[in-house]
């Protein structure tokens, strides 16, 4: 599991190797991540878009950016948390995916960043 705190939004990400499988000809790498977003501020905050960069082990770079998580906005009030489960393919056996949420915080209405950290991706039966 990796974990950071940005402006007192706690991030946890645990990630799970989901099985291989053929798709136009070519093995793909299947890869499950369970996030937790958890507000230690003293704001209530809104998760209103998020951007990752996801890389494999062949060099291959895809950005995804969208409007909130799994189709929710979450709010989350002091010491409230959400958590979502999601996944990516890779066409290498090892990965990592980084990013950031795009927040607010409703009592300044301020606009911030919360660092997503960088949590590598490997499928078991590739490892030394």
């Amino acid at each position: 599991m990796v974990q950071q705190v940005t402006s007192g939004i706690k991030i946890s990400v645990e990630t799970s190797f989901e099985g291989t499988f053929y798709k136009n000809y070519k093995v793909h790498f299947a890869f499950g991540y369970k996030v937790t977003i958890e507000n230690q501020s003293k704001d209530s905050v809104q998760l209103n878009s998020r951007y990752w960069r996801v890389l494999d082990a062949l060099n291959n770079v895809e950005v995804i950016e969208g409007e909130g998580v799994i189709g929710k906005k979450p709010v989350l009030k002091p010491g409230e948390s959400h958590t979502y489960n999601s996944g990516c393919l890779l066409t290498s056996p090892f990965g990592a995916m980084q990013g950031h949420y795009n927040m607010v915080n409703f009592t300044n209405t301020n606009k911030f960043k919360v660092i997503i950290p960088t949590f590598k991706l490997s499928a078991p039966f590739a490892l030394n």
